[in-house]
Formats: structure tokens, C-alpha cells, sequence
């Protein structure tokens, strides 16, 4: 066993809101779930934590987190589908809220009359989860996997508080994002994405095994999902630069439809093209927010069509009802 490391207090690269900046406290989380003291042991650095390269450990401790710290007390997957880690997600829902308070004097824009679009909601829901209990706000979830639809609307199903506030709507053209799905005249607020990551399997798959190495001291030669996820989820032709492209394009024909459009950004190397793509389709301000979990650094890309003047509208028509946050 390898000296104890020394760990900072605080994750100081998550957002200051977020529940999940201390260290894990395993002893209060098993309170919470007492079926994830199976997982909880001393690792090689003589630390208490789950092997994360467990699938059974992660997708667990990530129901215990929802269950402590968000109230949801029935939450699951189907097997093999992505369960994404909690922190790094409501990291996305912090900054994005700070976003709408940059417009609106500095106060974040609460309440369920607050909508968001969750483009790919996937069978955990976790965006809607969030930022429903964080902030009140509602959401509409669609994805092109019916399955994980059925499984999102069973976790809201079985918790009470969540209904009303989160619907779902299956995109039947996995080629489109908001058609079929924004309805006439129907306005949101915001629209979140998590986009697939990979171009192929193999690239996915080759990515996991980095992952696991990193995870292991010992050589793994065989990719297995510790955090689950299947192909739409995973990857699709051209990855993740096509896949913004693609959203920025159609995010044109809804420009008076949304007031933020946004998305998660992995790569670095996409930001020069996606800025491009965006300085075509006209968008009068593009926002770059940057994010960091551990070693791991991303960012959130959110843009607007509407004039200063349409934006100013919007707010005292929409947004007309907050509160300091």
C-alpha cells in the first residue's frame, strides 16, 4: 500500500455552488444507501473510496449522491447505459445558471416557468434532475432511444416531487435535434446538451481502455464501460465536432425559439470549427464557460440569435419573477 495521500479540502476547479466540491464522505453517503458499503474500501493510496473502474461502484455511488444530496429516492438504468458522473454534470447546470444571471442583473432566473431543453436526456435524467432542484426549473427531455425515454420517465414516476416538471418527447430523425421536438411558438429558456464524444466505436472503445489503465495498476487489454453507455451515447459519424456543427446549423432555423443554445465542448481542438460554424450561422454572441473536474478539463459553448433589444424583451416578459439566489 502506497502513502496516504494529502488531498485538498475542496475541489477548487468545480463551481462554488456545486454540493460536490468536498471529498467524498462515504460514512455519511452509506447512511443515505447503506448497499454502497459493499463498494467502500481502502484503496492503494490507503484512502476510503469504490474501485471506479467497478460498474456496479460507480453506477451505486452515483444513486447514493442523487439520493443524499438531491432527494430522489428511486433512481436506475438499464445496464450498459451511461450513468454520468454526478459532479461534473451539476457543474454544467452552475455555470449555465451564472450564464442567465450575467443577464439579468445578477440574479438567476428561478421557478418552473424557467424551461430548459435537454437535447439527449438519456435514460439517467441527470440534467433534469439537477437542475430542477437547484433551481426550479422545468424540462423537456428527448432523445432518439426509446428505451432510455422509458427509463427516464420511470425515475421521475417513481419520485413524486419531480412530477410535472419534466417531460419527454422521442426524437423519431436521429439526423435532428429540435425539429419535431420544439413545438410551434413554443420558447425555452435554455437548451443543454451532452454530445457523443467519439466518431466510432473503436475510437470509444480505445478511449475506455486509456481510462482504465489510468484507473489500474494493472494492464487492462479489454474495454468494458465502468460508466456504461451505448452507441448514441457514445459516439456517431464525425463525433463530436460534427455533431455541434450539425447543432448550430438547425439552431438557426429556432433562433427566435430559444434564448440560449448550448453544449458541452471535450475537445479543445473543436473549438476554432465550432467557432466558425457559429460566425456563419450569425449567432450574436457566443459564450466559451470553462470547466474542470480533477484532471479532466472541458467546456460549455452557449450562443444567442436574439438582437440586444429581443433579449431585453424576453427578460421582462419571461423572467419577470426571481429571486436572489
Amino acid at each position: 500500500m502506497l502513502k496516504k495521500k494529502i488531498h485538498q479540502k475542496e475541489k477548487a476547479k468545480l463551481h462554488p455552488r456545486n454540493k460536490h466540491r468536498e471529498r467524498y464522505q462515504f460514512k455519511q453517503l452509506i447512511d443515505s444507501c447503506p448497499e454502497l458499503a459493499k463498494f467502500v474500501k481502502l484503496n492503494i493510496y490507503n484512502d476510503t473510496s469504490i474501485d471506479f473502474s467497478n460498474p456496479d461502484a460507480v453506477k451505486l455511488l452515483n444513486k447514493t449522491l442523487l439520493k443524499h444530496y438531491y432527494g430522489i429516492d428511486n433512481w436506475n438504468i438499464p445496464p450498459n447505459f451511461l450513468c454520468p458522473p454526478v459532479p461534473g454534470r451539476a457543474d454544467y447546470i452552475h455555470h449555465i445558471a451564472d450564464l442567465l444571471s450575467s443577464k439579468n442583473n445578477g440574479k438567476v432566473p428561478l421557478g418552473n416557468s424557467i424551461k430548459c431543453l435537454d437535447i439527449g436526456v438519456g435514460a439517467n435524467c441527470i440534467y433534469p434532475i439537477i437542475g430542477y432542484k437547484e433551481y426550479g426549473w422545468s424540462f423537456i427531455g428527448s432523445d432518439i432511444d426509446p428505451i432510455s425515454i422509458q427509463s427516464a420517465k420511470k425515475t421521475v414516476k417513481l419520485n413524486p416531487s419531480l412530477k410535472g416538471i419534466i417531460d419527454f418527447r422521442l426524437q423519431n430523425n436521429p439526423n435532428d435535434l429540435f425539429h419535431s421536438i420544439i413545438q410551434k411558438n413554443e420558447l425555452f429558456d435554455l437548451s443543454i446538451c451532452n454530445p457523443p464524444f467519439h466518431s466510432s466505436m473503436s475510437e470509444a472503445n480505445a478511449g475506455t481502455l486509456r481510462k482504465l489503465n489510468n484507473l489500474n495498476s494493472k494492464k487492462q487489454t479489454k474495454a468494458y464501460l465502468n460508466f456504461g453507455g451505448q452507441k448514441a451515447e457514445l459516439w456517431c459519424k464525425g463525433g463530436e465536432e460534427r455533431f455541434v456543427g450539425n447543432m448550430v446549423h438547425q439552431s438557426k432555423q429556432f433562433s427566435t425559439s430559444g434564448f440560449y443554445f448550448s453544449t458541452l465542448s471535450s475537445k479543445q481542438s473543436n473549438l476554432n470549427s465550432v467557432y466558425k460554424m457559429l460566425n456563419k450561422a450569425e449567432a450574436v454572441e457566443v459564450k466559451t464557460i470553462p470547466m474542470g473536474q480533477g484532471n479532466k478539463i472541458s467546456r460549455v459553448v452557449a450562443w444567442t440569435f436574439l438582437s440586444q433589444e429581443e433579449q431585453k424583451y424576453w427578460i421582462e416578459t419571461r423572467w419577470n419573477t426571481v429571486k436572489e439566489y
